[in-house]
């Protein structure tokens, strides 16, 4: 691996305890076949939704099928703050206000947040779906990875420095093609219970070539009684967790909720430099996190 490669000090043994009521195996058990099994669902139809609907029911349906994975899992799904530009109708008992904007049309926006999880994958889709920005190995993934580029994902070879500027070119010019392109610019997953990664400047590069904005979100995963929740690492994937270890973890962690929150867009120019916009996606994300009552576990 290379030394530029971001990493981060979340362990699994430090970071990913979950301290709080735990499920029977046996619902658990089927919380997990249940999520799988819609997750492959919606894989195995992806061909189907992509040639058949239009591009403002084909984002709906992702949205409410994102909704769904998270769900299956049981976790619940909390969003906070107004809805992304253009917004569209609540819908799901609020669970989904958000935007009813197609992924192309008009100027692109670069959605980034922090990384804590695989979960918030399927999270940011529940308001703002659009094309991921992915490391390139999953490219290689039997039956995901040909989905995946078929979805539109745009790829990064993380330890080929000299394809990087490619990959800034590809993401500039789907935004200049109005896609949403959403991006985990810490590089890494940390667990949540801290300030996190630094947002690295590459991508940034891509939405100022192309005159784009910078969505910011915030997501944190929490756990308890809904008023009374507090941190929670059970859903955090960080270092050389195993998935299976990672997947039983959350669905046997009973009152999880994932929080994703919707934070102040910010104009990108050929005046702001992309480690400058970079800190200010960062520090805006970060400010949000420090408002949680959450002590680091990390330095």
């Amino acid at each position: 691996m290379s030394h530029w490669l971001p990493a981060s000090p979340c362990t699994p043994a430090g970071c990913a305890g979950h301290g709080g009521p735990s499920r029977h195996p046996v619902p658990a058990a089927a919380l997990l076949l249940a999520g799988c099994a819609l997750t492959l669902a919606g894989a195995l139809c992806a061909p189907l939704v992509l040639s058949l609907l239009g591009r403002g029911p084909r984002e709906r349906l992702i949205r409410c099928w994102a909704y769904g994975v998270v769900r299956a899992f049981g976790v619940r799904v909390r969003v906070i703050g107004p809805p992304p530009a253009h917004g569209g109708r609540p819908a799901m008992r609020g669970a989904l206000g958000h935007s009813d904007a197609v992924y192309g049309g008009g100027r692109g926006v670069l959605v980034v947040a922090n990384h804590v999880s695989w979960l918030d994958i399927p999270l940011v889709a529940t308001v703002c779906p659009g094309r991921m920005l992915a490391k390139g190995d999953i490219r290689r993934w039997p039956l995901l990875g040909p989905l995946a580029a078929l979805g539109g994902t745009l790829f990064v070879e993380r330890e080929r420095l000299r394809a990087l500027p490619a990959t800034v070119r590809a993401v500039a010019s789907a935004l200049r093609g109005g896609s949403r392109v959403v991006v985990f610019p810490e590089g890494s997953t940390w667990c949540g219970r801290g300030p996190g990664g630094r947002f690295r400047p590459a991508v940034f590069q891509a939405a100022i070539d192309a005159g784009a904005a910078v969505q910011p979100l915030c997501i944190r995963y929490r756990a308890g009684p809904p008023g009374n929740l507090t941190p929670a690492g059970a859903a955090a994937f960080v270092g050389d967790d195993p998935l299976t270890a990672s997947l039983w973890r959350v669905v046997t962690a009973a009152g999880l909720t994932a929080e994703i929150r919707v934070l102040p867009r910010i104009p990108a120019d050929s005046r702001t430099g992309r480690r400058a916009l970079a800190r200010l996606a960062q520090s805006t994300v970060a400010s949000d996190s420090a408002n949680l009552p959450a002590a680091s576990v990390h330095h």
